[in-house]
């Protein structure tokens, strides 16, 4: 891989995070309640931390010329958005067009992000590059099937409500 590709990756994964954080940090603001309002403002928060090891990453390579050894943080490390995601949310997520439309938006953020990443991961030469987009795509592949769950629980929902049923 030449030098250039890999800066091009990092800053391609560097400005899809921050756009993640602002979509997510918008939404927080805008949110009807509090409970709400922090679920998007944790899902900002793991963003942040994804621009920290990504922005630490991309410092490393500019100075060494390769990818930094055991940056990858454990699973543990990080909360996540299931902890904070409970019954009485989800239904006032639901209950929310503003909220629920977010959760359908934040689902291609995801999408593009798990893209980017398998795709450098299966890419990498550099073992240390390979494991960092192996561990961001598995951390964005978790939170597009915790959305892709509250998505079909908020459908559900509406469906529910409205009497709506396709069969």
């Amino acid at each position: 891989m030449s030098e250039d590709r890999a800066i091009e990756i990092l800053k391609s994964a560097i400005l899809l995070e921050k756009r993640g954080k602002a979509f997510y940090g918008k939404v927080a603001s805008q949110a009807g309640t509090k409970a709400v309002a922090d679920f998007f403002h944790l899902m900002a928060e793991e963003e942040e931390k994804h621009i920290r090891l990504l922005a630490e990453q991309f410092k490393s390579y500019l100075k060494v010329g390769r990818f930094q050894a055991a940056a990858v943080p454990g699973v543990e490390e990080f909360r996540t958005v299931a902890e904070v995601l409970h019954p009485e949310m989800r239904r006032r997520i639901a209950a929310a067009e503003f909220e629920a439309a977010a959760v359908a938006a934040a689902m291609g953020f995801e999408k593009a992000a798990i893209e980017l990443y398998a795709k450098r991961s299966a890419e990498a030469v550099d073992p240390d590059e390979k494991a960092l987009y192996d561990w961001l795509a598995r951390w964005e592949t978790g939170h597009l099937e915790f959305l892709a769950r509250l998505d079909r629980e908020i459908t559900e929902t509406i469906w529910h409500d409205n009497r709506f049923w396709p069969f």
